[in-house]
């Protein structure tokens, strides 16, 4: 059995964007993540939350509240060929930036990752986000909507 991973992830928008991760996935199409990744053993999440920000984003943040909390069991999902055994509950923060974003000292970002990327709030819907549950919870206003703890979403 595989073990269920925790991941920590930040929600940063500023001048009514989404800052994001780009990635190209295994069928060469881009995809867009929080910022964010695993916990390690005996890491809290928001020092998970602070290191993954410098590899992914080299930037520092500051962590406010817990905002959303999503399980992915890949097996139901749309990569379910690739993502059978994975299992994931993310953990996502409302976070503000305190140095600019800069992709080329981010020491140590995603194999996928090939930038980042500031997605208008007002533009989410046409972008392949993950998870897409964000595109509607995430109002153009910058509000954040919706559930706590949104179940197993892709």
């Amino acid at each position: 059995m595989t073990p269920i991973r925790n991941s920590a992830k930040a929600i940063l928008i500023r001048n009514g964007a989404l800052l994001c991760t780009k990635n190209v996935g295994w069928r060469g199409d881009n995809f867009y993540l929080l910022p964010g990744g695993g916990q390690e053993h005996g890491e809290t999440l928001t020092d998970a939350l602070q290191r993954e920000c410098l590899e992914e984003i080299g930037a520092h943040v500051t962590i406010k509240s817990l905002r959303y909390i999503r399980d992915y069991i890949g097996k139901n999902h749309a990569f379910a060929e690739r993502h059978t055994g994975v299992h994931a509950v993310e953990f996502m923060f409302d976070c503000e930036l305190l140095d600019e974003p800069n992709h080329t000292i981010a020491h140590n970002p995603d194999h996928n990752q090939t930038g980042l990327v500031w997605i208008p709030l007002n533009q989410l819907a046409d972008f392949q986000l993950f998870p897409s549950t964000l595109k509607t919870l995430i109002q153009p206003t910058g509000e954040l909507t919706g559930p706590v703890y949104f179940g197993d979403t892709n």
